[in-house]
C-alpha cells in the first residue's frame, strides 16, 4: 500500500484540508488550544502534518462509525472510531491519514512547555508527553469534551474562563491516565481571605481585562489546578459557577427595582444573549427570570 500523500489543498494548522471542513471552530486557552473539526461528506479526506516541537494533540470522537488508516513508513494500519474514542499524536513524528467517511472531532493540543510546568507541580517527577492509543475508548474526556463543546461554538470571554477550567480537568486526567503520572495527594485546600477576596474582584473585572484561571492563580502564588481546587473548597463554586452567580445576583435587582426588558438585563449582566440569560438564571434561581419578576410584584 502506498502512503498516503500531502494533498494539494490548502490545509489548516492540524492538516485538515480546509475544503473538505463543514466545521472548524477554534479557542485559545490559557495552557492549552481547543479546535472542533468536522466532515459531513463520505468522500475521502487526508490529514498531513509535518513532524515539529508543538507537543501533542488528543481528539476525541463526537460521533460513531469514523474509520481512518494511519501511515507509518510505507505500513498502514485501519481503526474505528465510536463515540467517546480517544487518539494521542505526538507532534514530533510525521503524521500521515486517510480519513474515511464523516467525522466529528473535539480537540485539545498541549504545547511541551505544559509537559515541563507539569513535571514541577509533580514535585520533579518528569513528564515528556504522552502514550500512543487510537481508538481506545475514555468515558471522562468524552464528557468533558461534551461539557467544552458550547464554548467553541460561541467563542468569548466567559468561554475562556471555563475553557480553562476544563482544560485543568482534562490535564490533570490526561496526565494521570497516559502520562504515567499520579498527581500529588490533594489537601483540603481553601484560599486565605486576602487570595479569596482577590480572586473574586478579578474575576468580577474579568470581561474588561480577559482575566485567565492561570492568571488569577499567580496572582494568589500557586498553580491552575490547586487554585481550581482552594477556590471551590472556600466559596462551594468553581470560578465560572460563581461569577454565574454573581450576574444572577445583579440581574434579580435589575429586574425588582428596574423596567428594562429580559434582553436589556441579559446583555447589562454580560450574558451572551437572552437565552443564555434564561438558562443561567433558571439554574441558580430555581425558576426563570420573568417568572421571578412576576412572583416579586
Amino acid at each position: 500500500m502506498v502512503p498516503a500523500t500531502p494533498a494539494a489543498a490548502r490545509s489548516d494548522s492540524l492538516g485538515c484540508s480546509e475544503s473538505s471542513l463543514r466545521q472548524s471552530q477554534e479557542l485559545q486557552g490559557s495552557d492549552f488550544s481547543f479546535y472542533r473539526k468536522r466532515v459531513a461528506g463520505r468522500e475521502l479526506s487526508q490529514v498531513y502534518t509535518p513532524a515539529s516541537d508543538r507537543g501533542f494533540l488528543v481528539g476525541i470522537s463526537m460521533t460513531p462509525q469514523h474509520r481512518r488508516s494511519i501511515f507509518r513508513g510505507r505500513q498502514a494500519a485501519q481503526f474505528a472510531f465510536e463515540t467517546g474514542a480517544v487518539y494521542t499524536r505526538d507532534f514530533s513524528e510525521d503524521y500521515r491519514a486517510d480519513l474515511l467517511g464523516p467525522f466529528d472531532f473535539l480537540l485539545v493540543e498541549l504545547p511541551l512547555a505544559w509537559f515541563h510546568a507539569a513535571s514541577e507541580e509533580l514535585r520533579g517527577r518528569r513528564v515528556n508527553g504522552l502514550a500512543t492509543v487510537t481508538g481506545q475508548s475514555d468515558a471522562v474526556l468524552a464528557h468533558l469534551a461534551c461539557a467544552l463543546a458550547p464554548a467553541l461554538a460561541l467563542p468569548g470571554s466567559d468561554s475562556l474562563l471555563f475553557a480553562d477550567q476544563l482544560g485543568v480537568a482534562i490535564g490533570t486526567h490526561l496526565l494521570q491516565r497516559y502520562g504515567g503520572a499520579s498527581t500529588p495527594a490533594s489537601r483540603t485546600a481553601r484560599l486565605s481571605r486576602l487570595h479569596e477576596e482577590r480572586a473574586k474582584q478579578m474575576l468580577l473585572q474579568k470581561s474588561k481585562d480577559k482575566i485567565s484561571i492561570p492568571d488569577i492563580a499567580r496572582e494568589c502564588n500557586m498553580s491552575a489546578s490547586y487554585f481550581l481546587r482552594a477556590f471551590k473548597a472556600s466559596t462551594g463554586h468553581t470560578p465560572h459557577q460563581w461569577l454565574m452567580v454573581q450576574r444572577v445576583e445583579t440581574a434579580r435587582h435589575y429586574l425588582r427595582h428596574t423596567p428594562l426588558s429580559l434582553a436589556e438585563i441579559a446583555v447589562a449582566c454580560e450574558f451572551y444573549d437572552q437565552s443564555h440569560f434564561s438558562r443561567v438564571f433558571a439554574q441558580v434561581a430555581g425558576t426563570t427570570p420573568g417568572a421571578w419578576r412576576r412572583s416579586q410584584r
